[in-house]
């Protein structure tokens, strides 16, 4: 009875991760990764938690404690990066972030005493490289994704950066943001755990705006000002490393430096590229067979496996090898571009560019949809009859035959919804 008793936190919190759009598969060791994470009262409280950002005088209604303890929690939980809190007007929002890109990341972003990190990491690895349902919930379910791929900046040739939309540009999420701060990369921290590490740079993790202020405020990454981030981002140029951030055009929380060899997005878009895992940046590259050496730089770089060698086809030269790309895999970042001695590579534009979700409210009730949870995010309260009848009722809504959800997206991706979230505050009543 004991041990069922223990799990029952860790079961409740795993049921409200997965009201996420992108859940967390439960397994025994996602409980084992929770119980290093949450005691099984903290476990049990969050899994009550909006997925909306709520107030402490909401936590304190639904905990049904009195609202200096919620606070005691609430900041608890927030110096341990489990909830970021939100200073607005006088007054202090919390919210949930879901596990990837979330309190999993955040609980590897610095050196900490207060929980063993290498079992954290032994497990993140065991639960997001060996099992696949995590990865695969995460990245190869619906069309809208997590994540988007940032172009290297300085593969741009100048026509190129003509077209070039402000949003696009790492260098002005960096620029534009309201915080910046940095930590240490999670994948490359998590992999150093079971002697996976590479050589790729670890304290160059960004995040930006509330989410940065929060890690900042509870030291989980330290404050950098425009110029120092940006001298990173050339840093992770150099050392050709993938801009993977948030797929968002305003207001984007994080961009990381991925390695091919370490970084989840990298790994599944390898491992999942057909069900487009990672958004592309707006290019692809284009290939001069006449001056390519067939090297194999850029195959080597290529974090995404998109180039092979193939032959040449010249008979007078039967060994010569040339670059063949598969559009299908190629994320776009830029990479094989910096990396060709012999500058037969240039980057041209998609013929379809893909626009991303305005905000992360507009992308979470996107996925949300393409994912068939639109009623957890809508109707969360499920202490009330009537929200649990409506989520019925927008549960058969959401698992409707896939040409009308289809036509249900298209609906939701429109300036009409984009007019509505804009005058949406978000916030708990």
């Amino acid at each position: 009875m004991a041990h069922h008793t223990l799990r029952s936190g860790y079961r409740q919190l795993t049921e409200r991760l997965n009201r996420f759009p992108q859940g967390a598969p439960p397994s025994e060791l996602l409980f084992k990764i929770l119980k290093i994470l949450f005691s099984e009262r903290e476990a049990a409280l969050v899994a009550r938690l909006p997925i909306k950002p709520f107030t402490a005088q909401k936590a304190a209604r639904i905990w049904k404690m009195s609202l200096s303890e919620a606070h005691r929690v609430l900041d608890t939980l927030a110096g341990r990066a489990i909830l970021i809190d939100i200073p607005e007007n006088g007054k202090t929002r919390y919210v949930l972030p879901p596990p990837m890109a979330g309190f999993f990341e955040f609980s590897l972003m610095r050196v900490r005493g207060d929980i063993d990190q290498r079992a954290l990491g032994e497990l993140f690895y065991q639960y997001l490289n060996l099992e696949e349902d995590f990865i695969r919930a995460l990245f190869a379910r619906g069309e809208t994704q997590l994540g988007r791929t940032f172009v290297q900046e300085p593969a741009l040739s100048e026509a190129n950066a003509l077209h070039v939309l402000d949003y696009e540009r790492a260098s002005e999420v960096i620029r534009t943001a309201s915080h910046r701060a940095i930590g240490i990369c999670y994948c490359r921290h998590k992999m150093d755990h079971v002697n996976r590490g590479c050589d790729a740079p670890r304290e160059i993790c960004m995040t930006f705006n509330t989410t940065a202020g929060s890690l900042i405020r509870h030291g989980h990454a330290r404050a950098v000002d425009r110029a120092e981030c940006l001298d990173l981002l050339a840093v992770a140029y150099a050392d050709n490393l993938v801009q993977f951030g948030e797929n968002v055009r305003e207001r984007v929380n994080f961009i990381c430096n991925c390695c091919g060899c370490c970084c989840e997005a990298m790994i599944a878009a390898r491992r999942f590229a057909i069900f487009r895992p990672v958004h592309t940046s707006p290019f692809l590259p284009v290939f001069d067979t006449s001056a390519c050496k067939g090297c194999g730089r850029c195959v080597d770089r290529c974090p995404v496996a998109a180039l092979s060698l193939v032959s040449a086809n010249q008979p007078q030269r039967p060994k010569l090898k040339t670059t063949q790309i598969d559009t299908d895999r190629c994320i776009g970042c830029g990479v094989c571009v910096r990396d060709c001695r012999e500058g037969a590579i240039r980057l041209q534009s998609r013929p379809v560019r893909v626009i991303p979700p305005m905000n992360g409210v507009h992308r979470t009730v996107v996925m949300a949809i393409e994912r068939g949870n639109l009623q957890d995010l809508l109707f969360d309260n499920r202490v009330l009859w009537h929200h649990r009848a409506l989520a019925a009722v927008l549960g058969v809504l959401v698992k409707l035959p896939p040409l009308k959800q289809a036509l249900a997206c298209k609906q939701v991706q429109s300036r009409a919804l984009e007019n509505l979230i804009r005058r949406y505050n978000y916030q708990a009543p």
